[in-house]
């Protein structure tokens, strides 16, 4: 959110610091003048200084030829055009709001500095706008990074937190706190963008999970070799969907019922096993009895080699770093959170309307 705040607010600084800067070296001039011209002490001369910019209307400290008061009537133009420029700016800065801005700024970037294990969204065009609303809807903490004022402004309006700037840069990843991010997702219309996002995050932080957006198959190739953990093309995506929607019509409307939407009543969810933390690794499933206790269904496990078990049966033992896949209600996979250890997973939220 903050850069277009910043920029504004740095410019009134720098206005009325320039103003202030201005009206002490009009101050030093009278003094230096007072002093070393008319021979005056130090404190004539600064007394004589004060009351003729504050244009008070005292009479003369010490008598003065036409010498010096052709200075004192410079100094007095001098004081007043700058005090005016001041009070011009200061006005101003009132009117526009510039001080309550900057109060915005500095609460934004407190908030900024306090995010840890949230998502960044690097754009927000109609595919990061969507992840937003998906990412509000699970009550996930996440900051929306953009370079165009208008999708700033339109973040700020839906009440999201949001930084304008070039998600390229680590500057701005810096700033919405990449090192201590969980996941960023580089939604931006450029491929090369967002190749260059992901480069980015993983320098700055090689544990964070990058998604990124491509629209080519060659795009694709080219982001899981810089790095991201998963790419996805929309059009690619989209095809598979419409035929899966044309064929299988009631699975695809299961399948996006607990993938998605606010007010759904199942969810999926994964868990990490944690053999310090989970006292079912060695375990079989049978044994764990993990639906009985939590009512949750384990629908798959991925081993730590990438290996993936559909279905597991009851005689499918638990390993280190298996990747526990279930499905069942917000409460249910809570508790199945609690039995596990609690282990690694997203703690699963109770979604607000979006």
């Amino acid at each position: 959110m903050y850069s277009t705040l910043e920029q504004k607010y740095q410019r009134i600084q720098k206005e009325l610091m320039a103003g202030a800067f201005a009206l002490g070296c009009i101050f030093l001039i009278g003094i230096l003048w007072y002093c070393l011209v008319e021979g005056w002490t130090w404190e004539d001369a600064a007394y004589m200084t004060v009351i003729t910019l504050a244009t008070v209307g005292y009479g003369e400290t010490h008598p003065l030829g036409s010498r010096g008061r052709l200075f004192t009537i410079a100094l007095i133009l001098m004081g007043v055009v700058n005090l005016g420029y001041i009070v011009n700016r200061f006005s101003g800065a009132i009117i526009e709001g510039y001080f309550l801005e900057g109060i915005q700024l500095r609460q934004q970037r407190r908030l900024m500095e306090s995010l840890s294990e949230h998502y960044i969204i690097c754009g927000f065009s109609r595919t990061g706008r969507q992840i937003a609303k998906e990412f509000l809807a699970e009550g996930v903490t996440f900051v929306v990074i953009d370079a165009e004022l208008e999708s700033v402004q339109k973040a700020q309006e839906l009440g999201y937190s949001v930084c304008q700037g070039d998600a390229t840069l680590d500057e701005i990843l810096l700033k919405v706190g990449i090192t201590k991010a969980i996941c960023i997702v580089a939604a931006l219309p450029s491929d090369a963008e967002n190749l260059y996002t992901v480069l980015s995050a993983k320098t700055l932080n090689p544990g964070i999970r990058a998604i990124a957006r491509a629209s080519t198959e060659e795009a694709v190739q080219k982001l899981q070799r810089g790095g991201a953990d998963a790419v996805i093309s929309p059009y690619i995506t989209g095809g598979k969907r419409m035929a899966a929607a044309a064929l299988r019509p009631q699975i695809l409307d299961f399948v996006d019922g607990i993938l998605s939407g606010a007010d759904r009543q199942l969810y999926m969810e994964e868990f990490l096993l944690d053999p310090t933390r989970c006292p079912f690794v060695g375990q079989t499933l049978q044994k764990a009895k993990l639906r009985s206790q939590s009512g949750a269904l384990v629908l798959a496990i991925r081993r730590i080699d990438g290996t993936l078990i559909g279905g597991p049966t009851g005689d499918t033992i638990l390993m280190t770093g298996d990747t526990l896949i279930c499905m069942g209600t917000a409460e249910q996979l809570r508790g199945l959170n609690q039995i596990l250890g609690p282990i690694n997973s997203i703690p699963l939220k109770r979604p607000r309307n979006s």
